[in-house]
């Protein structure tokens, strides 16, 4: 077999890549083509939802504060501005609520946000109430929870994104409390904000928010929102993993007001659009596309829509894939991409969150992020797969 395929006969370590043996394997020495500089793409505001690094080597626990390892974290940030991608912080992909807390979730936003500045990358900042570690008894605490989260967000100059409340849902007694929280929070925003509507596949928390089950009504108590404060909201981020109901709302919203698309299961057509519009990205699977997604948008951007979707639609397996119920645990395929990519030199992460998928899984993941040629060096990415397979006993 050759040396791509995990189960390959042999001693993983005789074949390793890099002279990456048994002994150097704990913290290899990896050397990742770093692309040049390309310009921010045209044809479409495209961010992707960077995930963190997690310190393979803090004694904590899983329910504890988060131990990151900001060094390969903000170097991972920099990848994803070097291809033109912005960078969308402490969104879910990051797990945000599930490892990673506000303390942590701050910090992120101040390095990332100085780091943006340095470079010249764009940057947005996700804005929640997770402070509240216990259930919010009036709609005052869930206002004050997001007030204190934006004016972090805008003091360090990002952009912020009003992330779905895990707090109000719990504390919302109708559409009329929905309303009331965000008109206060557009009301004293600074600059134009994205607005995020996170559903229950992503969190089960965010059941019924806008006040009820029923999506119709839901979506237009969201659509009220951004009709009356259309100046404050740059765009809105839809991540119900539904393309018709996507098209039907870009298609409601006023003038000026981008819908980007949070929907990792059919973004190549929505972001394509048709004769009455388009989506615009805000998707946690650009962080292991990135390179294929950049290229993609600038053959939009060279108006050449065939390219766009010869590269993008076969990356779809395999976001289907890494987004498959329990779909909240995506992120476990994202950070096993990233390890395998070389952009870290662990698997680990925050939370203990590479336990949440199985190895056929992982296994299967890697097999298709191989036959879309993802890997810097598949060599390497086949060695680091055969080492996980070893350590779960798997191996032929």
């Amino acid at each position: 077999m050759n040396a791509r395929n995990p189960y390959g006969a042999g001693s993983a370590a005789s074949s390793a890549p890099h002279g990456e043996g048994r002994e150097s394997l704990a913290n290899p020495a990896v050397s990742l083509p770093r692309p040049v500089s390309a310009p921010p793409l045209r044809s479409r505001a495209v961010l992707a939802a960077a995930h963190v690094v997690a310190d393979p080597r803090a004694d904590v626990s899983p329910d504890g504060p988060a131990a990151v390892d900001w060094d390969a974290t903000l170097a991972f940030r920099r990848h994803l501005w070097r291809h033109g991608l912005g960078v969308a912080e402490a969104m879910d992909t990051a797990q945000r609520g599930m490892g990673l807390d506000w303390p942590g979730a701050a910090e992120l936003i101040r390095r990332s946000a100085a780091e943006a500045r340095a470079v010249g990358g764009r940057i947005a900042c996700g804005v929640g109430t997770d402070q509240l570690t216990a259930p919010a008894a009036r709609l005052a605490d869930v206002r004050r929870a997001y007030e204190e989260q934006l004016a972090l967000v805008e003091d360090t100059g990002a952009q912020a994104i009003l992330m779905a409340s895990r707090a109000l849902a719990a504390t919302a007694e109708g559409p009329d409390d929905y309303l009331t929280t965000y008109e206060g929070l557009l009301r004293q925003t600074s600059a134009p904000v994205i607005l995020h509507w996170l559903g229950p596949m992503f969190d089960p928390a965010l059941a019924g928010y806008w006040g009820t089950d029923d999506l119709d009504a839901a979506t237009d108590t969201f659509l009220e929102v951004v009709a009356a404060h259309p100046g404050k909201v740059d765009g809105v981020k839809i991540s119900l993993l539904d393309a018709d109901r996507e098209v039907d709302l870009r298609r409601r919203l006023p003038d000026g007001v981008r819908c980007y698309t949070g929907d990792d299961f059919h973004y190549p057509e929505l972001v394509a659009g048709d004769d009455h519009g388009f989506s615009d990205a805000l998707l946690g699977v650009f962080d292991p596309l990135a390179p294929v997604a950049a290229q993609a948008v600038r053959a939009l951007d060279g108006g050449d829509p065939k390219a766009f979707r010869d590269l993008l639609d076969p990356t779809v397996e395999l976001a289907r894939h890494l987004f498959q119920p329990p779909t909240r645990y995506y992120k476990t395929g994202v950070v096993l991409l990233a390890w395998l990519a070389g952009h870290q030199d662990h698997f680990t992460m925050v939370g203990g969150l590479q336990s949440a998928r199985s190895l056929p899984h992982l296994v299967r993941a890697h097999e298709l992020a191989d036959a879309l040629s993802l890997f810097p060096d598949p060599d390497l990415a086949a060695y680091r797969m055969r080492s996980l397979l070893k350590v779960y006993g798997a191996t032929p």
